[in-house]
């Protein structure tokens, strides 16, 4: 399997739209909220050279793009996405991997940031360096909490008054540049508190509903 992650270009517009399916068919599958993208805002991102694509030769099998808040003061990854007949080998922390070098070439005075309810995103971000954080950590751009609108847990989101939500906020700065790696059983346990506290979170949200 002859798989490349690239930075896109204009010949990758064409998958924009399969591009938003299999985003929205995920978060569909999994049962979690996630922004909604469009065509349009896939392509923007590629014309401004702010997204990657991972290709098994011409067939569409990961994406991934970069979005700049507070006048390049912080940059997140979203859209990570894999293609369902390319998952279980390895290409998410591969496209994750190759963006998050990228942007910090892009941006090198950016905080890295990102939000999930993905506890494999989560391991990812770990790995490369980020750590969890309160959301007050992270760009206070209205712009990039709009974007969260179209979230099935928007409502609470701004219940909390912004200041948390089922994501969790993960944070990684240039400037405290880690000389090792996180040692894995301490993953381990960051992983497996983040989930209680996330289903403690559902439960509690299934309750009030």
């Amino acid at each position: 399997m002859n798989i490349s992650i690239v930075v896109t270009q204009e010949e990758h517009y064409k998958y924009a739209q399969e591009i938003c399916d299999t985003i929205e068919s995920s978060a569909l599958l999994r049962g979690t909220g996630i922004a909604k993208r469009t065509p349009e805002y896939i392509i923007k991102k590629m014309e401004k050279g702010d997204a990657v694509i991972a290709l098994n030769n011409e067939i569409f099998a990961g994406f991934c793009y970069i979005e700049s808040w507070q006048h390049g003061q912080f940059v997140a990854h979203s859209g990570l996405i894999v293609h369902p007949d390319y998952r279980n080998l390895g290409l998410a922390k591969k496209i994750k991997s190759f963006v998050f070098d990228y942007s910090l070439k892009k941006y090198p005075e950016a905080k890295v940031f990102g939000i999930t309810t993905g506890l494999a995103v989560m391991k990812i971000n770990s790995d490369l360096g980020y750590k969890p954080v309160p959301f007050s950590e992270l760009t206070n751009d209205p712009s990039f909490w709009k974007g969260c609108q179209t979230c099935t847990n928007f409502e609470i989101l701004k219940s909390k008054d912004y200041k948390m939500c089922l994501c969790t906020g993960m944070l990684y700065d240039p400037k405290e540049k880690p000389k090792d790696p996180p040692k894995h059983p301490y993953n381990v346990r960051i992983w497996n508190r983040l989930k209680e506290i996330k289903q403690a979170l559902f439960l509690k949200k299934e309750t009030k509903s």
